[in-house]
């Protein structure tokens, strides 16, 4: 029997997705239908999934015709399911077979009518942080008041965090790892967070300027320049045991990423962080960091708030739009 006497470089590497509503797909997907309607080549497709085979070996271990496994490999290579290339043997070259996918997706959303507004939205609880570091003043409220006590990070390890409507900090970050369920199959245009946001001054001061710096996927979008903490009347949902005196509400802020850049409020603020840029296909999750730098011009601290404090009753939105 001969033997392989090289490794072929690509093994299963290809992640293949299709779309039904796709027409430039209708024929590959034909074409995958067809070579996926034997048995037969289906046991080609199981036997050459781990390791390359010879059409003589593949021949052998499924006691078939030599003649057959070819007809049965052209009709796998045709579909793109598998490659062949002719390798040296122990008594000249032969043909060897590879797979050439890891994972098959078919999608049956259709862009035109399952989407009519050809956008994803996700909502992260403010409290629903994955990771932080903060330096008081700080601390965590929600719907019975104060969790934990006030101007100490430890406040923010507890379980109770998660029922947070409203969290402050001076200097430091909180980072949100959002599911990373952007459709491959569609053109993204824009991947957009709002928030509720303002200042952060002792009790409140409508004129507190603080610099807020966004990230996404660890790569700076843009700093936004808060004027103050809120706090003259009762924010719009804040409930009734969060006394006047404190911060009552702030503004709603959108940071965006399009193809040519980073957007604050809509504003363009940073040609040089797009959607291309910040690797939305290497993970599963998006990371969105809200940030005051220790080096930054105004240091006044940040507050976010939560659905139902605030005037916006919304946490975190993340949005994708094709």
């Amino acid at each position: 029997m001969s033997a392989i006497q090289s490794t072929p470089k690509i093994i299963g590497e290809k992640n293949l997705e299709l779309n039904l509503a796709a027409a430039s797909h209708k024929e590959h997907l034909v074409a995958i239908g067809k070579a996926l309607s034997s048995p037969v080549r289906i046991d080609i497709m199981n036997l050459i999934k781990t390791k390359p085979l010879s059409l003589q070996e593949i021949a052998r271990l499924l006691q078939i015709p030599l003649s057959s496994t070819a007809m049965h490999i052209r009709c796998l290579e045709d579909a793109g399911l598998i490659i062949t290339e002719n390798q040296p043997g122990i008594r000249g070259s032969m043909r060897v077979c590879m797979c050439h996918i890891l994972s098959f997706h078919l999608e049956a959303y259709d862009t035109e009518i399952d989407a009519a507004d050809h956008s994803y939205l996700y909502e992260m609880p403010v409290g629903s942080y994955y990771n932080f570091d903060v330096s008081p003043t700080c601390g965590l409220a929600g719907m019975e008041g104060i969790i934990d006590c006030f101007d100490n990070p430890v406040s923010f390890y507890s379980a109770e965090r998660q029922n947070a409507q409203l969290i402050w900090f001076n200097q430091g970050f909180l980072e949100y790892r959002f599911p990373n369920k952007i459709n491959r199959l569609l053109t993204l245009q824009e991947l957009s967070f709002s928030l509720e946001l303002c200042s952060e001054a002792p009790g409140y001061s409508e004129d507190w300027p603080s610099d807020i710096t966004f990230y996404i996927n660890d790569q700076e979008v843009g700093t936004y320049t808060c004027p103050g903490d809120f706090g003259v009347r009762r924010g719009k949902c804040t409930p009734d045991i969060w006394p006047m005196g404190r911060t009552q509400y702030g503004l709603l802020t959108s940071i965006s990423l399009r193809q040519d850049g980073g957007y604050i409020n809509e504003s363009p603020v940073n040609p040089a962080v797009s959607l291309s840029t910040v690797g939305l296909d290497e993970h599963p999750f998006i990371s969105f960091k809200v940030c005051i730098k220790s080096d930054a011009v105004n240091i006044g601290g940040v507050n976010i708030f939560g659905e139902k404090y605030g005037d916006h009753p919304q946490g975190i939105c993340m949005r994708a739009v094709y």
